[in-house]
C-alpha cells in the first residue's frame, strides 16, 4: 500500500471526529486527494451506521466531485474549439446531474451531425448553408428556444437540452455552433449583453501583411429564434434599446472562457429564480474561483 493510500484510509476513518475544527481539516485534506479518495469513501459509506456519519461522507464526496469539475473547467477555459466547449458544458451539467454519461451526449450530438452532413452541399452559398442547417436543426430535430419556462435550470444543462429539445439562447447557440462547425461552417459565438447570438465568419486579407484572417462577420444568426439571420445594424438597434455603447467586442467572436463564464452565470440566475439556493452557492463558488484564475489563462 502506498503512503497516499495509507493516509487516505486513515483520514477517512477519522471522518466521525466530533471536534468541528479538526473535522474541517480532515475533510479538506481528503478533498485535496480528489477522485483517488472516492473508492475509500464509498466503501466506508456502505458500512456507516448513522445518518450523521453518512451525511459527512456524502458531503465530502460531493466536495470532491465539485473540485474535479472546477479543475476540468479551468483546463477547458484555456482551449478555444467547439469540442472543448461541449466538454465544458458536460462538466457544468454534472453540477446538477453528476451521473451524466458523456458517451450518451456525444452519441446524441453525432446523430444530428450525420443528418447535417447528409443535407449539406459544398456548392451552397453561406446563406443557403445556414438555411439547410436550420432545416435539419429546427425542423428535422425540433430544437428551439424555451419561451414558456425561460429560466428553468434544465435549459442550461446539456442532457436536458438534448432530451427536451429546448434551451436558452446560450445553450441552443452552443449546440448550433458545435454542429455547424463540425460541418465546416465558420460559425462563432457572439456574447451580447443579455443575449447570445452567432456570426458567420469570412476570411479577409490584411492589406499590410497580406495575411488571411477569419475576422469579418458576413451576417449574424439568432439561434434562439429559429436561426433568423440579421445584420450588424440590428445589433446596434438592440444595444441602443439597452442604452449601451456599441463596443467592438459585441460584433466579434468571443472565447470559450467568455462562454463558460456566461454558462455558469446563467445557472446561478436560474437557481436563484427557482429557489435552489444550495445549488446556486455551489455554482457561485466555482464561478468566483474561475474568475480569480483568469489571469493565468
Amino acid at each position: 500500500m502506498s503512503n497516499n493510500e495509507s493516509e487516505i484510509k486513515a483520514l477517512v476513518s477519522m471522518v466521525d471526529e466530533p471536534d468541528p475544527d479538526i473535522y474541517s481539516d480532515i475533510s479538506g485534506r481528503i478533498i485535496r486527494y480528489g477522485r483517488y479518495a472516492l473508492p475509500y469513501l464509498e466503501d466506508y459509506l456502505k458500512e456507516a451506521d448513522n445518518e450523521g456519519l453518512r451525511g459527512r461522507l456524502e458531503s465530502i464526496m460531493q466536495g470532491i466531485r465539485h473540485e474535479n469539475i472546477f479543475r476540468e473547467l479551468k483546463r477547458l477555459c484555456a482551449g478555444n474549439n467547439s469540442n472543448e466547449l461541449i466538454e465544458a458544458w458536460i462538466w457544468v451539467s454534472r453540477l446538477h446531474y453528476p451521473d451524466i454519461n458523456e458517451n450518451d451526449i456525444y452519441s446524441s450530438i453525432d446523430k444530428i451531425r450525420r443528418d447535417v452532413w447528409l443535407e449539406m452541399n459544398e456548392k451552397l452559398t453561406a446563406l443557403e448553408q445556414v438555411k439547410v442547417f436550420n432545416h435539419v436543426f429546427y425542423e428535422m430535430h425540433g430544437f428551439g428556444g424555451d419561451l414558456e419556462d425561460f429560466h428553468n435550470p434544465d435549459n442550461s444543462l446539456v442532457n436536458r437540452v438534448l432530451e427536451n429539445k429546448k434551451g436558452n439562447p446560450l445553450s441552443i447557440g452552443i449546440l448550433y455552433m458545435a454542429l455547424a462547425r463540425s460541418a465546416n461552417l465558420p460559425i462563432m459565438g457572439i456574447n451580447l449583453p443579455e443575449h447570445f447570438v452567432l456570426a458567420y465568419m469570412v476570411e479577409t486579407v490584411d492589406t499590410e501583411t497580406l495575411q488571411i484572417r477569419d475576422d469579418k462577420a458576413l451576417f449574424y444568426i439568432n439561434a434562439f429564434s429559429g436561426g433568423a439571420v440579421f445584420s450588424a445594424r440590428e445589433i446596434n438597434i438592440f444595444l441602443k434599446k439597452l442604452k449601451m455603447e456599441a463596443f467592438p467586442e459585441f460584433f466579434k467572436p468571443c472565447s470559450n472562457i467568455d462562454i463558460i463564464m456566461t454558462m455558469l452565470g446563467n445557472l446561478v440566475f436560474s437557481y436563484a429564480s427557482d429557489g435552489q439556493n444550495d445549488r446556486k452557492e455551489i455554482v457561485e463558488d466555482i464561478l468566483s474561483r474561475l474568475e480569480e484564475e483568469l489571469d493565468t489563462f
